[in-house]
């Protein structure tokens, strides 16, 4: 096996260039939207339709990734990215950014690759914390959120778009040199840890969990830019920067949150994730301006960021024979969660006017969760005490 610090910085670097291209088109959508003509309702569908493969592909991803390993899974991802990409620069109708914007969601995807594979490098004290140094690999969405903007006003939106394509073929390669030929396999049906998972109720808490933290994520960073535009009249580059900003502080605190649980217990670090998502959403629904708006949206940020890093120190500790097809469904469950988000504040936009009942439903299920993460930490609790007093009668 090559050294986990080489397979660390590789595996991270090619999850950000996947994040690039998985924002591609909600990125560029404010000048897409000056050469094609499109509703708020067809830029809701565009923006979240990247983060439907984005998901689902991520439990076979992970699957196959214990199987052939994440040098094979990076460079065939990264090839197949390469035909969505040119057909979104080449596209000139709402279906054709519907296509292409459906496949530019393998970027999404392949997030299941690092976190299936890095752990088998490292032992479990630090599995958090390198979990959550590859989760910096969300900073993608930030590059392209910030940069893809600015490029397009110099070089138009098509041209911009072509860029990534370059990038891409240079992951390809580097995959092809530095990744692990000899990385450990695992060989089993997937039929078989499928059906030995999904009876298990932490593994849907877990993706439950995640569906909050890493879903608020990916919508956020799916909406915020042509939502600013519109609700904030800012333009395309300000709205960009501030959607980097809200994505650059999302991702810094993802490895702080694998730390803090390596170090703590995981479910408390869960609880002030949901105590503060709560709070947040709850300002976000009544900002009257942009800087309380802002205000809420960078606390969202900041707690989402930590309870990314959180959630996967937890799906080792309890699914160490089944990491692969595990972490592919609660990282799917995470990208689905940001699937929903973008249609329904869109929907209570045009039936009410306003966006506050849509970011209080956020509020309330981080609420629902709060109560979960208590439940699971007093059973923990109970059963610790349970062991101890068993090997105090044995003593």
């Amino acid at each position: 096996m090559r050294k986990p610090s080489i397979q660390l910085t590789l595996q991270t670097a090619s999850l950000v260039t996947g994040f690039m291209m998985w924002v591609l088109i909600s990125s560029l959508i404010p000048s897409i939207k000056q050469d094609i003509p499109l509703t708020e309702s067809q830029v809701s569908i565009i923006t979240a339709i990247p983060v439907i493969l984005g998901s689902l592909l991520r439990i076979p991803i992970g699957f196959y990734t214990d199987r052939f390993g994440a040098r094979k899974l990076f460079m065939i991802s990264f090839t197949v990215l390469l035909f969505p990409v040119f057909y979104v620069s080449v596209a000139n109708s709402f279906i054709d950014l519907v296509i292409g914007g459906l496949f530019l969601g393998i970027g999404g995807a392949v997030f299941s690759v690092g976190v299936t594979s890095l752990p088998k490098y490292y032992p479990k004290e630090k599995q958090g914390f390198i979990n959550g140094v590859y989760g910096v690999g969300n900073a993608g969405t930030a590059i392209t959120t910030f940069g893809a903007p600015i490029i397009a006003q110099s070089l138009g939106w098509q041209k911009t778009a072509q860029l990534f394509l370059i990038l891409l073929l240079i992951f390809i390669v580097f995959n092809f040199i530095f990744g692990d030929r000899k990385e450990v396999k695992v060989k089993q049906s997937m039929a078989e840890q499928l059906k030995s998972v999904c009876k298990n109720t932490t593994l849907w808490f877990l993706s439950l969990f995640y569906f909050i933290t890493f879903g608020a994520f990916v919508a956020f960073t799916m909406f915020l830019p042509n939502f600013l535009v519109n609700n904030f009249n800012l333009d395309s580059v300000d709205a960009g920067i501030r959607t980097a900003g809200f994505i650059a502080l999302a991702t810094l605190m993802r490895p702080i949150g694998g730390l803090l649980a390596d170090k703590f217990n995981s479910f408390i670090i869960l609880m002030f994730t949901f105590i503060a998502v709560t709070l947040s959403a709850v300002i976000l629904a009544f900002s009257p301006n942009i800087e309380l708006f802002t205000v809420g949206c960078l606390a969202v940020a900041l707690f989402v960021g930590i309870g990314n890093g959180t959630v996967f120190k937890l799906v080792p500790l309890y699914f160490s024979k089944q990491a692969g097809v595990v972490n592919g469904i609660v990282s799917a469950m995470g990208g689905l969660g940001g699937f929903f988000p973008p249609l329904v504040l869109t929907a209570v936009h045009n039936i009410t006017g306003q966006y506050s009942i849509a970011f209080m439903a956020l509020s309330e299920v981080a609420l629902a969760c709060l109560v979960i993460v208590v439940w699971l930490y007093e059973q923990e609790r109970t059963e610790n005490h349970r062991k101890f007093i068993g090997k105090t009668k044995e003593l």
